[in-house]
């Protein structure tokens, strides 16, 4: 009897192992699981983090990179815009001399003491012979140089005027306001 008592305990310690392997199986299969779900949120949350602030690196770089690009662009651009109006000044300077000038070049067709300077809406009128006591003509003339010479709209209204016969003379008396019609 003994044996078989034996074989009974030996049986329930063989059937007590068996079940704490299954449960040990079980527990160590729930470990894994929940150790693989914890790395993968670990390493999800990482990765997110990372590219954040891989992110924000990189979008301070771009801004850095614009900001010099855009203030070299504007040095660029402020030297050719002076250099420009420089330009145009000289060139504005060189026809306002030019118009002041153009009666004593040798070019002009009338006598240089015959012309009247007036710079606005037209350059000159010459009184064509004013300076021998005779006057045969009166020409108004306007200086074009350099690119724009083309006339305005106000310098074409003058033309036309002059074109259509459009000119007058008038004796105005300041004392006698009648006289102004």
């Amino acid at each position: 009897m003994e044996s078989m008592s034996e074989t009974i305990v030996i049986l329930i310690l063989i059937s007590i192992l068996v079940v704490l392997f299954i449960c040990y199986l079980r527990l160590f299969s729930r470990v894994e699981k929940r150790a693989y779900q914890l790395h993968t949120t670990w390493r999800e949350r990482d990765l997110t983090n990372m590219y954040r602030q891989l992110k924000t690196e990189n979008d301070e770089t771009v801004k850095r990179e614009v900001s010099l690009q855009t203030r070299e662009w504007e040095r660029r651009e402020k030297e050719h815009i002076r250099q420009d109006a420089i330009t145009r000044s000289r060139k504005v300077i060189h026809g306002k001399v030019a118009e002041h000038l153009i009666p004593f070049f040798p070019s002009f067709p009338w006598n240089p003491s015959d012309a009247r300077f007036l710079g606005s809406p037209i350059d000159f009128v010459v009184f064509d012979g004013l300076s021998e006591g005779d006057v045969r003509e009166i020409i108004l003339v306007e200086v074009k140089s350099g690119e724009g010479k083309r006339l305005s709209p106000r310098e074409r209204s003058v033309a036309g005027c002059a074109e259509r016969k459009k000119v007058s003379f008038r004796v105005i008396h300041p004392d006698d306001e009648e006289r102004y019609v």
